[in-house]
């Protein structure tokens, strides 16, 4: 079902957006790939302070690779819920209106994203017109009934991953992405920092709070997609329009063989 929703889901009129929270990040040297001049290597320090830790919440539409981050110390439902709320209303407000359909037609649409699921969420008996898909993984939090009957009052169906299934939610994928270009080869000396690094590779160059990261098909490997980001110059992030020149090139480490940066650089 979340893999119909990322196939047909917009051609069907819906927003189809995934969320998924990342970390708990540490305050300690990371492991990972970096920009050194050439005979230069990174060292890590042999011990490190405990300075907390910080976690990074996504919301990110697979169709258009535009992402929205925010970096918290803790995701606990108090944090989590207010969160994702305000920027799904942003969303919800800027879709068009909703076609008038009877009450009927209104259900069928909510339970056709349950067809073949072995647990059905309970629908209410009435609902709004259907707007959006939500992935979201099984975190229990996911399920608790005042989040749940907010996300049914605004239109929004949230489709839980399986257990063991993460995979299928592909904020997870872009998260992975976010977190090498911001935090692999550094030594971050606050949860502050990290929240700061975060925010920063995923935030435009205008200063906004979302940015589009490339989200291209991927024909040879099968995939339905993938998000290509540059690095650049400071911490390893690029903008999107200033690709490394061939100096750059000479004086990088070699990318790991699946980063997606090598594609960049042929």
């Amino acid at each position: 079902m979340i893999e119909a929703a990322y196939r047909v889901g917009e051609a069907e009129g819906l927003a189809v957006w995934a969320e998924d929270e990342a970390g708990p990040y540490q305050t300690r040297p990371m492991p990972g790939y970096a920009w050194r001049p050439a005979g230069q290597p990174a060292r890590y320090p042999h011990e490190y302070l405990r300075h907390g830790t910080a976690k990074m919440l996504t919301l990110f539409p697979p169709t258009t690779g535009t992402v929205r981050v925010t970096g918290v110390r803790q995701s606990t439902n108090a944090v989590l819920h207010p969160w994702l709320m305000a920027p799904l209303s942003t969303i919800l407000a800027a879709l068009p209106p909703a076609s008038a359909r009877t009450a009927a037609e209104i259900r069928a649409a909510w339970e056709r994203w349950q067809e073949g699921l072995c647990i059905r969420i309970t629908l209410p008996a009435d609902l709004p017109p259907l707007r959006m898909l939500l992935i979201l993984d099984n975190l229990m939090g996911h399920y608790t009934p005042a989040f749940v009957l907010w996300l049914f009052a605004h239109g929004i169906l949230p489709l839980y991953t399986p257990l063991g299934g993460s995979w299928l939610n592909l904020a997870e994928s872009i998260q992975r992405i976010l977190k090498r270009r911001s935090l692999d080869g550094q030594h971050p000396q606050s949860a502050a920092e990290i929240i700061a690094w975060l925010e920063a590779t995923a935030r435009d160059g205008a200063g906004g709070d979302a940015v589009c990261l490339g989200w291209q098909a991927c024909a040879t490997t099968g995939a339905q997609s993938r998000a290509c980001a540059l690095p650049g110059r400071e911490r390893g992030v690029y903008p999107s329009t200033a690709a490394p020149t061939a100096d750059d090139v000479r004086l990088m480490v070699i990318p790991e063989p699946n980063d997606p940066l090598v594609g960049q650089l042929s």
